[in-house]
């Protein structure tokens, strides 16, 4: 429903910012002076403007998606063979300690323990179509144990937070919009991704343990948390710390090598586990090239909403308002184009990722704010959305504090992203 109203209101803003453009023309001598403080320049030609815009952005769609199908194909087929191989069991056992101490209410080896770190190792992965069913049979197995079947539990806030937070390892769709809009280096934001996704759930994780009472402080959560953020400080140091001209050759080498090393370890495990890696692959390029022709009328859609909005001109004045307000406390304002990406995230996947790809094409997808949104577009996921499904699939109807720690978490990636973007790419 939320989709439904954002996509025309971009038509309903724009048409009225146009129209209201229109008049300035006609009534320039009689709204000169407000006029022009608070609706910009008159122009006749708006509605020319915003008519060749929808043209214009529906063959940018296209052209996406004849690159995306291909990068789709390729990465998917790829992680067919990792899921195959084990890679999703072998991440699950590796932070199932650490589940068992931020879950204290779910008995140990409760079918729901398994459900939640293979929906969320699934997350991590890429894997969108194989963590969903996890994530409802993890909801189904909490609600088991659940005492008040119209409320939230504790772990049904906790697993769900730490699913908006979208801690990601191989963000294949980003890499993706940004390989099919030229970008020159596709995986440059693989790094500041994966970094800013991890203060995203941390922060998830943080707010929930202090409303429900769990102790971080234990030694295994200290360990798995401790020594990440110890990770990620001291990278964020040596990068700041260096030219940067030497930052972005070592971000180049260090993102790809580790991309391409979660690939040949795929290959390994599939091997070990006698997979027919290349009938594995062929299955999940299938599956690839369904998905990207799914996107199709998505992308369309929002990609020319947005390209009305910003054409009447609605876009330049939210961005001008955006501008000021942060202006007033004396930040830099380079990133204020990035940000509707940011603010659409928590509503709309969709919409944001048809902010993103806009973009990408209005700016450059090399440029600071094309990388920027793609920061913001794979550093959380779409709250609402999510807290939608998985609760209205169990009927639980009183989420309790789930939606504020949800956002609590995206406020703290969009931070985390406009901090990365200015380490790593301003």
């Amino acid at each position: 429903m939320a989709l439904n109203y954002i996509w025309v209101g971009f038509f309903l803003v724009g048409f009225l910012v146009a129209l209201l453009r229109v008049m300035g023309y006609y009534f320039r001598d009689f709204f000169a002076e407000h006029f022009n403080i608070i609706f910009g320049s008159a122009d006749l030609e708006v509605f020319t403007k915003i008519v060749n815009s929808t043209f214009d952005m529906a063959k940018v769609s296209i052209e996406i998606i004849i690159i995306l199908i291909g990068v789709m194909t390729l990465w998917l087929g790829i992680m067919r063979i990792g899921e195959k191989g084990g890679a999703v069991n072998m991440l699950s056992r590796a932070i199932s300690p650490f589940f068992k101490r931020i879950f204290p209410e779910v008995p140990k080896d409760h079918p729901a323990i398994g459900a939640m770190l293979m929906n969320i190792t699934a997350n991590m992965l890429g894997l969108d179509n194989a963590a969903t069913p996890f994530g409802l049979k993890a909801m189904d197995e909490l609600q088991k144990l659940n005492p008040s079947k119209d409320t939230a539990s504790n772990a049904q806030i906790m697993f769900l937070v730490l699913n908006t937070s979208g801690l990601t390892i191989i963000p294949i769709s980003i890499m993706a919009y940004r390989m099919a809009a030229g970008a020159a280096n596709p995986s440059d934001v693989f790094l500041p991704l994966l970094l800013t996704t991890f203060i995203a759930t941390l922060a998830g994780l943080i707010v929930v343990s202090v409303i429900q009472r769990i102790n971080l402080l234990n030694w295994i959560v200290l360990l798995y948390v401790g020594g990440l953020s110890l990770f990620i400080a001291f990278v964020l140091y040596y990068i700041k710390s260096i030219d940067k001209n030497q930052a972005d050759t070592l971000l180049k080498f260090w993102g790809n090598f580790i991309l391409f090393l979660i690939v040949i370890f795929f290959f390994i495990l599939g091997f070990r586990k006698k997979v027919n890696i290349y009938e594995e692959f062929i299955i999940g390029a299938k599956e690839g090239f369904t998905v990207a022709v799914k996107i199709i009328p998505y992308l369309v859609a929002m990609l020319v909403a947005i390209g009305v909005f910003r054409a009447s001109g609605a876009f330049d004045y939210l961005l001008l308002a955006l501008e000021k307000f942060f202006s007033l406390f004396g930040f830099d304002t380079s990133f204020v184009d990035a940000l509707p990406t940011a603010l659409m995230k928590p509503l709309s996947g969709s919409g944001a990722r048809g902010l993103t790809i806009e973009a990408m094409h209005n700016f450059g997808p090399d440029s600071f704010v094309g990388k920027l949104s793609c920061i913001f577009q794979g550093s959380t996921e779409t709250t609402f959305y999510t807290i939608a499904v998985y609760y209205g699939a169990i009927n639980i109807t009183k989420t309790r504090y789930t939606i504020t720690c949800g956002l609590i978490a995206d406020l703290a990636g969009i931070i985390a992203a406009i901090f990365m973007g200015y380490i790593f790419f301003y």
